[in-house]
């Protein structure tokens, strides 16, 4: 969803930056405040010297060992009112609207470039974030978040991950009242809360299988999989290719077959379906032992009385093989569309 919760950020030189927070004060002065860095060991403002940031605006890093709302609390503790959560390179383009304690804004690594640049050329640099709420189109969407795991798959190369892609930024979704946003006891606990992370996707994509399920009861895992799959979308809300967090176009191994399209789901025409046995001569084939297979499948297993096959022979709706290889790969679909059909096949070879 191409939705923001703004928070831009103004510089003492009228540049304005859009960044995001779910801190959303509705009088924040527009007064520029001086504006600091604690420069300590990883930019974080979780150590060093941060005894003079009192009445300051503070430029930190988001930090992979702390919590955003910790971050939050240190500054303010210190006397800090305001905060600019600045990005790694590695995040890109992905900003996160989080909860915080003071006014706050995260910026993209782009932007964080241009403010720290600022702030190590002028004497007296000051700023000020202005709040604007929820933004609703303007934004690129979907993109492919910094933090969405990344394929191949390592234990079985020949099958694609991920899957698919699914809505994992920002979501807004109930959230049991006893737990609250935050571990922070002093955070008003609500019914709803908004978090990222594949905590936030699978949701979204077991609801789809479910409501697949719900109206082709008969379907087997597989052909729901394969349904979902086989209807996503490559294209963004503008037509154009899905990027990534840097705003180059996702290939295969960050969006598999690409965004969840939950309406055409239903009625994809053709399925890759799988059954059980076919599972079972794919472990087969990878060389896992008899007790090691019976184990996985719940029933006593000899491979040596089964047709192995190998990871590119899976019926799978994605086909995965080595440049290097010239392989002659077979696929057997499933009609679950309107009778005598008529299917045209179109490769696009990446």
């Amino acid at each position: 969803m191409d939705r923001r919760i703004e928070a831009i950020v103004k510089l003492g030189d009228g540049r304005e930056f859009e960044g995001q927070s779910l801190f959303q004060p509705h009088q924040f002065p527009s007064t520029l405040l001086p504006l600091t860095y604690p420069s300590d060991k990883d930019g974080d403002c979780m150590y060093g010297n941060l005894k003079d940031i009192k009445g300051k605006m503070v430029l930190c890093y988001i930090s992979v060992d702390y919590e955003i709302i910790d971050i939050s609390h240190h500054v303010r503790s210190y006397g800090g009112v305001a905060m600019i959560l600045m990005s790694e390179e590695n995040d890109g383009y992905t900003t996160h609207a989080d909860v915080h304690v003071l006014p706050a804004s995260n910026v993209n690594y782009a932007d964080t470039s241009k403010i720290l640049a600022y702030f190590n050329s002028s004497t007296n640099a000051t700023a000020t974030i202005m709040f604007k709420g929820t933004v609703i189109g303007k934004s690129t969407a979907p993109t492919v978040a910094s933090f969405s795991s990344r394929g191949p798959n390592f234990l079985i190369p020949g099958v694609l991950k991920p899957d698919i892609l699914g809505p994992g930024v920002d979501v807004l979704a109930a959230w049991p009242r006893s737990v609250g946003p935050t571990a922070d006891a002093s955070i008003d606990h609500r019914w709803f809360n908004v978090m990222s992370g594949t905590s936030a996707s699978t949701p979204h994509l077991s609801g789809v299988a479910a409501l697949v399920k719900q109206i082709h009861p008969d379907w087997s895992p597989a052909a729901i999989k394969s349904a979902i799959m086989t209807t996503s979308m490559i294209t963004d809300h503008d037509g154009k290719p899905i990027m990534d967090e840097q705003l180059h176009p996702a290939n295969s191994f960050m969006m598999g077959a690409g965004h969840v399209n939950p309406s055409k789901a239903f009625d994809p025409g053709l399925v890759f379906d799988v059954d059980h046995k076919e599972y079972i001569a794919l472990l087969c084939g990878m060389k896992y032992k008899d007790k090691d297979v019976s184990l996985i499948i719940g029933e006593n297993i000899q491979c040596s009385k089964i047709h192995s096959i190998s990871q590119s022979e899976l019926n799978y709706p994605s086909i995965v093989l080595s440049r290097k290889q010239c392989v002659k790969v077979n696929r057997t679909v499933t009609n679950v569309g309107k009778a005598m059909s008529t299917y045209k096949l179109e490769i696009d070879m990446p």
